[in-house]
């Protein structure tokens, strides 16, 4: 069987990703990239003397059209770029995560592809290592009870740029239930930038999932864990045990009725990269013609999550689900913690239903 071919939009971290991923599989062979930067193809070029390397994207798509494409630029970039490779005989195509930089830009490249009705990967990492889908096992199956907390801890990170692989995690490990609401408090004293995206010094996002599960992370320059392990760490509360681990490491503590003192598993782990494995796992579904889309599907939920989360922080109020049809109140002069008076209106609390 022929190798398919794949093209690369952007050079940068997630495209040298999947670049390096063809390269090692079998069924695929790296034909060209483009990047706006001239000296990214001239150095890429060296390392993979078969790619044919350009600065523009449209005259790559015209010059040498491919079997896959994978866009892995700038997030609000990706909707033009996705729009523009769909007009290729595409047999599938990657999207680096975010989907875009709006929920509204990453639902209309879904939809489009949809409207293809080409497979789609978005390769998020913990989606396809052994460590993390054995958590999603294990917790589907009730092995620690009924699912009521998932904490995230994610220092040196934010919302957008590792928050959204781990809130697809936990999207995932909670059977892709909606999410109902988000409250999020961002401090954005340090301007810092990662990625090519402002972001927050530190936060707190806590989202409640119409099943009753809550999530709550905590990102930021200044986070601190409190596991058993510096780092990233999640903790999975049920009703009958808890899991912790620390994103991309290969193992995990667990404590249930079976394991009261806990216990320490390393799943085996495969050899090949998380983007080989993405795009492997597209084969079965350019074959059968049936996509599914259930990856996606998650990330785009888990960029919903991020953007309520920063429309929480940045107007002070809690955000309903679903977002598109979310309208921000206006605002108004109540502060909360100072005295109250007569005459200020509002309603009392003491009353409530």
């Amino acid at each position: 069987m022929a190798k398919l071919t794949v093209s690369f939009v952007g050079g940068g971290t997630g495209g040298q990703l999947s670049l390096d991923a063809v390269a090692a599989s079998e069924f695929y062979q790296p034909a060209a990239l483009a990047d706006l930067r001239p000296e990214v193809g001239t150095q890429l070029g060296k390392k993979y003397p078969e790619l044919q390397t350009f600065t523009d994207f449209r005259e790559m798509f015209q010059a040498c059209p491919t079997n896959i494409v994978c866009v892995s630029t700038y997030p609000p970039s990706h909707e033009l770029v996705t729009l523009e490779a769909l007009k290729l005989p595409l047999k599938a195509i990657l999207v680096e995560k975010p989907l875009g930089h709006t929920v509204a830009s990453g639902r209309r490249i879904l939809e489009a592809v949809k409207q293809r009705n080409i497979p789609m990967a978005v390769p998020h990492g913990l989606m396809v290592k052994r460590c993390p889908l054995q958590i999603i096992e294990r917790t589907k199956n009730g092995e620690i009870g009924e699912l009521k907390l998932v904490e995230i801890q994610s220092p040196a990170w934010d919302i957008l740029n590792a928050g959204i692989h781990w809130l697809n995690f936990a999207v995932n490990l909670n059977g892709r239930s909606p999410a109902h609401s988000v409250l999020a408090a961002c401090d954005k004293t340090t301007r810092t930038f990662r990625d090519g995206m402002q972001v927050e010094t530190v936060a707190v996002t806590y989202v409640q999932m119409v099943n009753g599960v809550r999530i709550a992370m905590q990102t930021g320059d200044t986070i601190r864990s409190n596991g058993r392990r510096d780092g990233t760490t999640f903790r999975i509360i049920g009703t009958a045990g808890q899991i912790e681990f620390w994103g991309w490491h290969p193992d995990y503590f667990l404590i249930n009725p079976e394991h009261p003192e806990g216990k320490l598993i390393a799943p085996a782990e495969e050899g090949t990269s998380t983007h080989q494995r993405h795009l492997e796992n597209l084969l079965p579904m350019i074959d059968s013609g049936a996509p599914d889309y259930s990856l996606p599907e998650s990330s785009l939920m888990a960029l919903e999550i991020c953007e309520a989360a920063y429309l929480s922080a940045r107007h002070g109020v809690e955000v309903k689900f679903p977002l598109n049809q979310f309208e921000i109140p206006p605002p108004n002069d109540w502060e909360p913690g100072q005295p109250y008076f007569s005459g200020q209106g509002g309603r009392d609390g003491r009353k409530l239903p």
